[in-house]
């Protein structure tokens, strides 16, 4: 007669139980990841769009609080914009970019004809900044992708122009940061940050 040992009999349960239990917790698990992923990449070209947007709206905004009064009129040479025009044209240009991307009618702030002073641009720069934030925030992927009119070619997908508005944004903070450079101010793209070098 054949006799299990009994410490053999229990490894053979356990290992049988293992056996049922491993493609169950894998699957599970697979689940739980697949979950995951579609929630981060459910809109990633909108998401890529509001990552890249991010970063410049913080630097214009710090740029507003951080230069004095005296330097808002300044200008590097006679022919050109003074900073305040310069922050002005910015406010426009992201008011006209984001409403054209979405088709909503944004505030109308004319601030670079009509607004000389740190606070009158400081609080322009706020609005146009939560326009474009909502706008954003408002796009899933499938808005994004439809083909709408621009002056830049006949048309544009709507995620495009919003990408489109951010290295505008980014090309006239590279004004600002010249006049910055100019007064002796750290912009602040090249302040200390944590895990980064000092000022440069």
């Amino acid at each position: 007669m054949f006799v299990v040992d009994p410490y053999r009999r229990s490894e053979m349960i356990g290992g049988i139980e293992m056996k049922r239990l491993i493609p169950g917790c894998l699957v599970a698990l697979l689940m739980v990841f697949v979950a995951a992923f579609q929630a981060q990449s459910a809109n990633p070209m909108m998401d890529a769009v509001k990552a890249q947007w991010t970063p410049i709206k913080g630097f214009l905004l710090k740029t507003a609080v951080k230069v004095p009064d005296e330097v808002w009129a300044f200008k590097a040479t006679p022919e050109v914009r003074t900073f305040a025009q310069i922050l002005g044209h910015i406010v426009d240009s992201q008011v006209l970019f984001c409403s054209t991307a979405s088709g909503e009618k944004g505030p109308q702030l004319n601030a670079e004809k009509t607004m000389t002073t740190k606070a009158q641009l400081s609080k322009a720069l706020e609005e146009s900044t939560a326009f474009c934030d909502k706008v954003i925030a408002g796009m899933d992927d499938k808005k994004g992708l439809e083909n709408i009119k621009f002056f830049i070619g006949g048309s544009s997908p709507r995620a495009l122009i919003l990408s489109f508005n951010t290295g505008h944004s980014y090309e006239h903070y590279g004004n600002l940061v010249t006049y910055m450079r100019l007064n002796k101010i750290v912009p602040p793209s090249s302040e200390p940050s944590p895990g980064r070098g000092g000022a440069n």
